[in-house]
């Protein structure tokens, strides 16, 4: 065999797995509450798959804007429901695919050192010791937005607005207080279970009924090249087993979401 057929062999192959690797992964675009069970789920799809999961973590908002203007990902995970609700009515999400997966919960945290008492709940931020709240921009981060509706629920908002400090998502937000450039945050229950967090400070959870609801859900995008795989994905997340992952990641997972899922 020549060597220019040797090689022109070579290349076909390595095209032929370049093809092969690039339909065994998926890109997925995922609000930031998401970031520590998505990795414990990405990990788990791998194992039992041979397939993989490629996650950018970011504002929902932002995600919206970038897919409208047709961002290469195979699917969205978002931290609300009008946003993937959105893509579908344009046309931009794959029939059916559309899926509540999950609802978020706020806590207010403060580090170790804080002297804060949280026992008060949404109140304690009237304390004048504080000088800087982190919340997520509620402009495109559900989460801020559900912080801002606690706030105006427990009457002090307008008290406060003047300390707030906004970060681009909610991981960006939990950094601002663990890194000490905000005294308090009100960040997602999922962040303060996580290994970066945990164990550098405490929290008292917002009740639920003080803002409302954080339902999330995710879709599959009509452009994505990897539909066969995005949907095996789906199908995954849709399980039992994904549904207590994301309960152990401080997400309520309501039985109904996975009751009529097979294993």
């Amino acid at each position: 065999m020549s060597i220019r057929r040797v090689a022109l062999t070579a290349f076909v192959a390595a095209v032929c797995i370049s093809q092969l690797c690039a339909a065994q992964q998926i890109s997925v675009a995922a609000a930031a509450d998401l970031q520590f069970a998505m990795q414990d789920i990405a990990a788990r799809f791998q194992k039992e798959t041979g397939k993989s999961v490629q996650v950018s973590y970011g504002s929902s908002g932002n995600f919206f804007q970038q897919l409208q203007n047709g961002a290469p990902f195979d699917m969205f995970f978002s931290a609300n429901l009008d946003y993937p609700k959105k893509l579908e009515a344009a046309g931009l999400t794959e029939p059916g695919s559309y899926y509540q997966y999950a609802r978020g919960k706020i806590v207010i945290w403060v580090p170790n050192d804080s002297k804060l008492d949280l026992s008060s709940g949404i109140q304690a931020l009237l304390n004048p010791s504080i000088q800087k709240i982190a919340i997520a921009n509620p402009q495109h981060a559900p989460y801020g937005q559900a912080a801002v509706a606690a706030m105006q629920k427990g009457d002090v908002y307008d008290k406060v607005k003047g300390k707030l400090v906004l970060g681009e998502n909610i991981s960006q937000t939990a950094s601002f207080v663990v890194s000490g450039s905000a005294d308090v945050g009100m960040v997602a229950l999922s962040l303060a279970l996580s290994p970066n967090m945990k164990d550098k400070g405490r929290y008292a959870e917002v009740p639920a009924d003080e803002y409302p609801p954080i339902e999330q859900a995710c879709v599959i995008l009509s452009s994505s090249k990897n539909k066969e795989t995005a949907s095996q994905f789906l199908l995954f997340i849709k399980t039992a087993a994904i549904g207590e992952v994301l309960r152990s990641y401080g997400f309520d997972v309501p039985r109904s979401f996975t009751n009529n899922v097979k294993e």
